[in-house]
């Protein structure tokens, strides 16, 4: 497969999904970012981005399971095992920096790979020191019982195409995920808690959401490489990978469109704040 084509296949990739609305046009995340936020929905946020990011384990280990090589296995226990607890060895930081816990400090690069364990380091502890400046508590995240349908809608549709065997499904998840992780809707919940945090909860840890922030911008460099890598493979279909990919969009948007309804929903103390 020579550039020429590659070219052509970048220019669908960009128009299919680079600039699919979930990554354009985010309407919750841009009303998280400048609106007002009351407590009340953040705890319901809270809870529904809990569920999303437990239930992703089940998701990373189906990937690890169907890996295709041994390489693949590979980089799909990094993240798996990363989001357990095994903070990154980054053989280029202070000892000090990579045995640590607290995600304003733990690398954000490097590998599992000789890196150290730690309870407090799982990415959903991290986010529950945050629900629990919030009120929250082990009990109320991060079990399907607590999502709503359309997280768990987003949550299944990880498994099956994030985890699947299929090549070209897995392959077109996977970048969907990573270009939609990448495209700035982190940077706009972290304006919106910074704010929440400065008015009204001064002891709010944001280590969870800046350190994930700080991730995506290291793996932006690599997203063109890995995709010209993918389209390099026999096993490759430009059609079935973009098909996968926009389904995943699709199911990301579903999430934030129910999170974009939840705040709207009358609920004891909530308002619908525009």
């Amino acid at each position: 497969m020579n550039g020429k084509h590659f070219d052509a296949f970048r220019d669908t990739v960009e128009r299919r999904l680079m600039r699919h609305p979930v990554v354009v046009d985010n309407a919750y995340t841009a009303w998280f970012a400048e609106g007002p936020v009351s407590l009340d929905h953040l705890r319901r946020f809270t809870v529904q981005f809990s569920v999303f990011s437990n239930q992703f384990l089940l998701a990373a280990l189906n990937r690890v399971i169907n890996a295709d090589t041994l390489e693949a296995a590979r980089e799909s226990k990094e993240i798996l095992l990363n989001e357990l607890g095994v903070v990154y060895n980054d053989r280029g930081k202070a000892g000090a920096r990579a045995a640590g816990s607290d995600p304003a400090f733990v690398a954000a690069t490097g590998t599992v790979d000789g890196g150290t364990f730690r309870f407090q380091a799982a990415h959903f502890e991290w986010l529950l020191r945050f629900g629990t400046a919030l009120g929250l508590g082990f009990a109320d995240m991060g079990k399907r019982r607590h999502g709503d349908p359309d997280t768990l809608f987003f949550c299944d549709e990880l498994f099956r195409l994030y985890g699947s065997a299929d090549y070209n499904e897995a392959m077109g998840a996977s970048f969907a995920v990573e270009n939609w992780a990448a495209a700035g809707f982190w940077k706009e919940l972290i304006r919106g808690l910074e704010r929440i945090k400065a008015e009204q909860v001064p002891a709010l840890p944001l280590g969870f959401f800046t350190w994930h922030d700080q991730l995506e911008e290291n793996h932006r460099e690599h997203v063109w490489h890995e995709l010209r890598a993918c389209y390099d493979s026999p096993r490759f279909n430009d059609e079935a990978f973009i098909a996968a990919g926009v389904t995943m969009l699709d199911a990301v948007k579903t999430f934030w469109d129910g999170l974009h309804r939840m705040r709207t929903r009358p609920s004891g103390r909530e308002t619908a704040a525009a």
